[in-house]
């Protein structure tokens, strides 16, 4: 679980809300404000925020998990630009070119965020599409977050503006998520922001110069600057807000009744957000509308936060070791608990492994006793007796030279010269006869000279000559045996006792000229 602080630092008044936020579930923590009397240095403001931080949180719940704040609108400009739809990859590189000529400062001088809108229906779908971009002076965004960080200690990671951390609100409280768009205020005594939601979503925000200090008399000057600002939406392409919800730091005793008849507009409190509270009966809880800044900018520290922040560029947020100092205790436990269940998870795959290498064993001795004679639990042992059944006979089935063979090497030497036929070829049993029919019979004995330095025949011998009937020519029978020497097997497999069978005899004819 984490606990993210929420800083409303106005002029008059200081608000701190707190929440509890973990997978399922966010809590109310606590509200807490003080008042900021005129004339306030800083160093006696700064220590009000650390009170109240202090009054929420106590005195050993330090600054939380989270801090967030926000810039006033008055101190920043917030513009909606149109960028074609070949610019939705690179938005960030090409919204300072399109800000420089509709904003009031210099863009080497300024921070900004924006959000992606949905086009309105005036403009051609998948051609172009609204940005809304929020942008503030560097130099006010960093006095605020060091203002804060002087107070408590720690940074702000998130830097809200004007009105937009309440549409964080909308999650928890469905007036905000309406199919007609909807206005809220946020009073102060000298100012007035100006958000509008869209299905809970900000499309268009404005800051106004008048708050609740002239009411009712400025009731009016509100509500002109507010029709003006909505003509400016409405010129934009949005729609025109249907209701209008009131929340702040200013008191706005009837505020809701002088608005409502300036803007004929329905105008009510923001209603509380439909949040689990951790001190219910708190009399700070019955005035949440009065703390929905401050709440609105802890609930943007969560998950998909709704508003904009202005932690970007220079002023991008950084966790330091600080940080990470605090969080060692939950490493600590969090590494302990993945040791342990690491340990837990290798005992149990040992056991199991135990259990099948027992099961496995148990099944090798009964196969090995009905297959082998030997009930044996042991691989070796098994692959003893089976070898004692698998030995390979002397003479093998597929020798290594064929009748085949015989042909081939009987070609090659035979000279290309010499006139020779082959009558007939048997082979039988590694043992082969030649019929062949040559010019003279030194021609025959040339031939079984070169068949003697084959490596694969052995006892090559002609045993009979004779002279062709009518001719002129010379018959011979030759014989030879074929053996290579890996056909030859060791006297071992004989002395353990194994029987050779006899392999089958291979007989082949062949007759040609040459």
């Amino acid at each position: 679980m984490s606990v993210y602080v929420g800083i409303d630092i106005g002029a008059n008044v200081i608000r701190v809300a707190a929440i509890r936020s973990s997978y399922r579930k966010t809590t109310l923590i606590g509200l807490a404000q003080r008042e900021v009397p005129v004339g306030t240095a800083d160093p006696e403001k700064a220590a009000l925020v650390k009170e109240c931080v202090r009054a929420v949180l106590g005195e050993k719940g330090g600054a939380g998990d989270g801090v967030a704040i926000a810039v006033e609108g008055a101190r920043s400009a917030v513009v909606t630009v149109t960028l074609p739809a070949n610019a939705q990859k690179a938005i960030g590189d090409v919204l300072p070119f399109e800000l420089e000529p509709v904003i009031p400062f210099d863009m080497t001088e300024v921070v900004f965020d924006y959000r992606v809108l949905a086009p309105p229906t005036s403009m051609e779908k998948g051609v172009t599409f609204p940005v809304l971009c929020a942008v503030a002076r560097t130099s006010d965004v960093r006095a605020k977050v060091d203002f804060v960080k002087s107070a408590i200690g720690t940074e702000p990671e998130r830097v809200g503006v004007g009105a937009f951390p309440l549409a964080n609100l909308a999650a928890w409280a469905p007036a905000l998520v309406s199919e007609e768009p909807v206005m809220v205020f946020e009073l102060a005594e000298d100012t007035t922001d100006l958000l509008v939601l869209e299905r809970g979503e900000p499309v268009f925000a404005r800051s106004l110069s008048w708050g609740t200090s002239g009411l009712p008399q400025s009731a009016a000057k509100i509500a002109r600057e507010t029709r003006t600002s909505i003509r400016a939406h409405l010129a934009a392409g949005g729609k025109a807000p249907r209701k209008v919800f009131l929340s702040g730091r200013g008191p706005y005793a009837q505020a809701d009744v002088f608005l409502a008849a300036e803007l004929d507009l329905p105008v009510e409190t923001l209603p509380t957000p439909a949040l689990d509270s951790e001190n219910p009966g708190a009399p700070e809880n019955l005035e949440v509308p009065r703390y929905a800044k401050a709440l609105g900018l802890a609930l943007g520290l969560g998950p998909k936060p709704m508003g904009l922040n202005l932690r970007k560029g220079p002023l991008a947020f950084e966790r330091g070791f600080a940080w990470v100092r605090e969080k060692i205790p939950l490493l600590a436990g969090l590494g302990a608990a993945i040791f342990v269940t690491s340990l837990l998870s290798a005992g149990a795959e040992l056991y199991a492994v135990g259990r099948e290498r027992k099961a496995l064993e148990g099944a090798l001795s009964q196969v090995t006793k009905d297959v082998l004679g030997e009930g044996t639990d042991s691989a070796t042992r098994a692959n003893e007796l089976l070898a004692k059944l698998t030995v390979v006979a002397d003479e093998d089935p597929m020798p290594h030279a064929d009748a085949f063979d015989v042909m081939v090497k009987l070609s090659e030497n035979i000279p290309q010269s010499m006139v020779h036929d082959i009558e007939e070829l048997d082979v039988q049993k590694g043992h082969v006869i030649i019929h062949g029919v040559v010019g003279t019979i030194p021609d025959a004995q040339a031939i079984m000279t070169s068949m003697k330095n084959e490596r694969c025949f052995s006892d090559v011998k002609i045993t009979r000559t004779n002279q062709v009937v009518g001719g002129a020519s010379q018959k011979y029978v030759m014989e030879l045996d074929v053996k290579c020497p890996e056909d030859l097997r060791g006297a071992a497999a004989k002395k353990a006792g194994t029987s050779s069978s006899a392999s089958p005899a291979a007989s082949a004819s062949a007759g040609g000229g040459k």
